[in-house]
């Protein structure tokens, strides 16, 4: 295995990375709250709740941050190899399983796993031998 040391990108990635780190610490500092996505979104329905307007404020940072960085620089060309009917099936598959495992790839991996919670560890281990094993029969049992 070779590393493409063209789109190698250890600095933006620690830069995004603390970023992500910094605004889940904030969002548990100021509001008592785990930065999980799902747990966030989900928070909303049934409608309306009292805690609607920073779930909200959240979602919408997460729209309007890339909006704002295209601002400045272009965005990166999205490819994916898969089609519509892949990526839905995907996106389903994802919701089913943030439901089954009471939280996200956020709540768990980046918040969860901060607070040393065993269920966050268990949750994460999970979804990366899934993620894992998905890679592998795609690209190499399937292809």
């Amino acid at each position: 295995m070779e590393i493409d040391w063209t789109h190698f990108t250890p600095w933006t990635s620690l830069a995004g990375g603390a970023l992500i780190g910094l605004a889940a610490a904030l969002l548990v500092l100021f509001n008592g709250r785990i930065a999980g996505i799902s747990g966030i979104l989900g928070g909303l329905l049934p409608w309306p709740k009292g805690d609607t307007a920073w779930r909200l404020a959240f979602l919408a940072g997460l729209v309007a941050a890339p909006l704002a960085y295209a601002l400045a620089l272009p965005l990166p060309e999205v490819q994916s190899d898969a089609g519509t009917a892949m990526l839905t099936m995907a996106g389903l598959l994802v919701g089913v399983g943030t439901r089954y495992g009471a939280g996200c790839t956020s709540g768990h991996g980046v918040c969860g796993l901060s607070r040393l919670s065993v269920r966050s560890l268990a949750a994460t281990a999970t979804f990366m031998a899934a993620g894992f094993a998905t890679v592998f029969i795609v690209r190499h049992l399937a292809a």
